[in-house]
């Protein structure tokens, strides 16, 4: 069995749509009209002999559909039908990019005739479908967006803002989490993050990053998992383990993870939306969770990767992903769901001594062929948001602050220790001195300069922001 496609929209047929009731016509009227589920078709190869397959084919010989059925089953089984290969026949594409997201630079299959556009390989290959929030995010153009925000902002303001988004999606992947790290913890991985994309993705280079997640890595095995693993509850009483996901098996994931980096590579290389090229790899590796610890906030270093790799970021500005799902948080957590939520159905499992979960049946093909399509709905939105809200927001407090700086210097030449805790102060009490701090901290201010600091401080930051 295989979890229910999410559906992306309802199409209304007519009688006279029906297909003729074979198995091939009702395949090509799905490729025609519903795209192409990788899970769908290798489940449906497994239960059907080659000779059935190729009885299939030859029932529309040279039609487009036939092609793309036998090269999915060329493709996905590995093993070769015997048929001769095509000699005539112009090429068509494989995924129809009216319905799912292929790539612009397909590779020529001249055995079939047929472009292949996926994007991805057979060991890992997530697809996502066209929806009309995708395509209008897309059409956006999200990149000039970021051009346009940034066009302007003095280049102190921000180098300020960067590294106040580093640190602040740091602590915020913590408490996705639901850790606190030490500052020394928040402001390490901070640097990590503004390193995003520097280095091409390896599992040398994800070990590395792992252990900089893991602060006290004693009790924690680094690299690939060599054993089960599992996000769940466990029963109060007996221990028993409530499975809310189940990972790949620890014997898949260095196939499932070479096929994503050779993925990450492809898609870098092939023009594939940055935003949904880190929507197959971050929540890809996040479901495979390759190891024992840290796979969330290594999930979310993904997406900050992917986007400084193929340039969809400015240089030195990150997207505060974090932050943003941490905005989004029920909507996060429903995402993951609708990818974890069906699985134990269809996966067999023990409990084991130490109370961890061994799958008992063959479950590779649950964590390359998913479809990402609402994942990568949710990564727009957490993008978008950084653009409307995070990142302005931040911007316009720096200009205003710097603003009241300067004031508060000319006016009293104070000091930027006391100028910093007097902005600190007012940001704290809506604009107002407390009696306290009035008769401690600031009691060299007369009544009269404490009203005037008070008024230009309500005037700067209350302004509209340009």
């Amino acid at each position: 069995m295989i979890p229910k496609p999410i559906s992306k929209k309802i199409n209304i047929f007519y009688g006279r749509q029906t297909p003729v009731n074979t198995l091939y016509h009702h395949l090509a009227f799905a490729l025609k009209y519903e795209g192409i589920h990788l899970l769908c078709f290798k489940r449906l190869f497994e239960q059907l002999s080659q000779q059935e397959v190729v009885s299939i084919v030859e029932e529309g010989p040279q039609s487009q559909y036939s092609r793309r059925i036998w090269f999915l089953y060329e493709w996905l089984l590995q093993k070769l039908l015997p048929l001769p290969d095509l000699k005539t026949g112009n090429y068509i594409l494989l995924l129809n990019e009216e319905v799912q997201y292929g790539i612009s630079k397909p590779v020529r299959s001249p055995r079939h005739r047929i472009m292949n556009n996926l994007p991805d390989n057979v060991n890992f290959c997530p697809l996502i479908f066209k929806t009309t929030k995708l395509e209008k995010f897309r059409q956006d153009s999200l990149s000039e967006k970021i051009a346009s925000l940034i066009a302007g902002v003095h280049l102190d303001i921000l180098r300020r803002t960067s590294a106040f988004l580093l640190l602040k999606d740091s602590k915020a992947s913590f408490s996705i989490e639901q850790e606190i790290p030490t500052p020394t913890r928040a402001s390490r991985w901070a640097k990590a993050l503004g390193q995003a994309g520097g280095k091409s993705l390896t599992q040398a280079e994800l070990t590395r990053l792992q252990q900089i997640v893991i602060e006290n890595s004693r009790f924690v095995k680094m690299g690939f998992r060599s054993e089960p693993g599992f996000v769940c509850k466990h029963d109060r009483i007996t221990g028993e383990p409530i499975p809310e996901h189940i990972s790949a098996r620890w014997q898949d994931i260095d196939v499932l993870m070479q096929g994503l980096i050779e993925m990450a590579n492809k898609l870098e290389i092939s023009n594939f939306h940055p935003v949904l090229a880190a929507t197959k790899i971050a929540f890809g590796f996040v479901f495979i969770h390759p190891f024992v610890d840290g796979n969330g906030r290594l999930h979310r270093y993904l997406i900050h990767h992917v986007l400084a790799r193929q340039k969809f970021s400015p240089q030195g500005i990150i997207f505060p992903v974090s932050a943003a799902i941490l905005v989004h948080i029920e909507d996060y957590r429903k995402i993951l769901e609708k990818y974890s939520g069906p699985l134990p159905e269809f996966i067999k499992w023990k409990e084991t001594n130490d109370n961890n979960v061994e799958v008992l049946n063959q479950t590779i093909d649950y964590y390359r062929y998913f479809d990402a399509t609402p994942q990568a709905e949710l990564l727009f939105d957490c993008i978008a948001y950084t653009l409307d809200t995070i990142i302005p927001t931040k911007v316009a407090y720096l200009q205003k602050y710097d603003a009241i700086k300067k004031w508060l210097y000319d006016t009293f030449q104070m000091p930027d220790s006391m100028v910093d805790l007097l902005i600190r102060f007012l940001g704290q009490n809506n604009g107002r001195l407390s009696k306290r701090a009035l008769e401690r901290e600031f009691k060299e201010l007369t009544k009269e300069e404490a009203t005037e600091i008070e008024e230009v401080y309500s005037k700067i930051f209350n302004a509209p922001t340009t």
